[in-house]
């Protein structure tokens, strides 16, 4: 693993016994001593920090940036209020998924939160297409501290009393432990929590501070997927990718009455399309009816036939068994509808239910 990047805490990490994965081209870690079930559970019991510093950070400044950026997604970017944050996604132009993102107005810049295995790609992406008005900075100084779960705000008050005022999908600047940092009520686990951009030279003391508290342990990469994957939430490069459409994803949400009407993004006439006259298929919720988890590409069958894949499989520890998400032909993707999934060379019985698998709890 000597060639892998390493965030600012991984020295930390160490120190906590962290089992460590390549992921996206770091060194991360995949669980504690605890284990990822135990992890997963305290999150939704008290809470859990994460460290997800592997995930790329962009500035887009100019006093064209949200004009600009809203030329590459299909979100409403120009009426994104100050301090909020909004989930977007980067299309091509046959209406395939480039990437998922965060974007939130900070007054003189756009911050943008992309997934680790893309953020080469997505600068390039921005570099090539923003005007000579706008320009995308990655902001390589900055480490990214994601504490998840019930407990959150009770902690992070201690450090830094306005988070307590923040509802989801909200940001302010706050100084924790001295530092500047950027807190925003989010997180990709389905739970309350909180994401912080902190300096990287400060990382490690804002964790340490974090951990202090009795409601909080550290959570490794497995956890994070666990919990997202209850909470219906999309994996990039497994969920959603360039051969998906946010329509067939459930992601129809994302793109507001503006966008529709003006039509004048990556993808529209796809995306527009299917808004109108259905996908031709959904992602949905399945539920194996015995105990053996569906991985990643089994085949999802329906009267014998193939008729899709599993994306994304494997246990749900809050549900009690084991959960998955694929995508099937969209007369198919109702609620109730018996299936089968082919799990080590076996058709296992199964269903569609809704999504997502454990409510959310964001606070709005």
């Amino acid at each position: 693993m000597s060639a892998l990047a390493r965030t600012p805490l991984f020295d930390l990490h160490r120190e906590l016994s962290a089992k460590f994965i390549a992921f996206a081209g770091f060194e991360m870690p995949l669980h504690y001593a605890d284990g990822i079930v135990a992890e997963h559970r305290w999150c939704r019991e008290q809470a859990a920090l994460f460290d997800v510093s592997h995930m790329g950070q962009i500035a887009v400044r100019g006093e064209a940036a949200a004009r600009a950026l809203e030329a590459l997604v299909p979100g409403d970017i120009q009426g994104l209020p100050l301090g909020r944050a909004r989930y977007t996604l980067f299309t091509d132009d046959s209406g395939g998924i480039l990437d998922d993102l965060i974007v939130t107005n900070a007054g003189d810049e756009l911050l943008l939160v992309v997934n680790a295995a893309c953020r080469a790609q997505d600068l390039a992406l921005l570099e090539q297409r923003l005007p000579p008005s706008a320009r995308a900075v990655l902001l390589s100084d900055r480490a990214l501290l994601a504490l998840q779960g019930p407990a959150s705000a009770t902690v992070l008050a201690r450090l830094a009393p306005g988070c307590a005022a923040l509802r989801f999908m909200h940001s302010a600047e706050m100084e924790l432990c001295g530092l500047p940092c950027r807190v925003s009520r989010s997180g990709y686990t389905g739970e309350d929590g909180f994401e912080i951009s902190v300096p990287a030279e400060g990382a490690e003391r804002v964790a340490r501070a974090l951990l202090a508290a009795a409601e909080v342990r550290p959570a490794g990469l497995g956890a994070r997927d666990t919990l997202r994957l209850e909470a219906g939430l999309c994996l990039y490069g497994h969920d959603i990718d360039r051969t998906t459409s946010p329509i067939e994803a459930g992601l129809a949400w994302t793109i507001g009455k503006r966008r529709r009407e003006e039509a004048n993004f990556p993808g529209a006439a796809r995306i527009l399309r299917e808004l109108r006259e259905g996908p031709a298929r959904r992602l949905v919720g399945l539920k194996p009816e015995g105990r053996a988890p569906a991985r990643e590409g089994s085949e999802i069958l329906f009267e014998g036939k193939v008729v899709g894949r599993v994306t994304s499989g494997g246990f749900g520890p809050t549900v009690g068994g084991p959960i998955a998400l694929g995508y099937v032909p969209a007369q198919l993707a109702v609620p109730g509808t018996r299936l089968a999934l082919s799990i080590r060379g076996r058709a296992e019985p199964a269903h569609i239910v809704d999504l997502p698998f454990v409510p959310h709890r964001y606070v709005r």
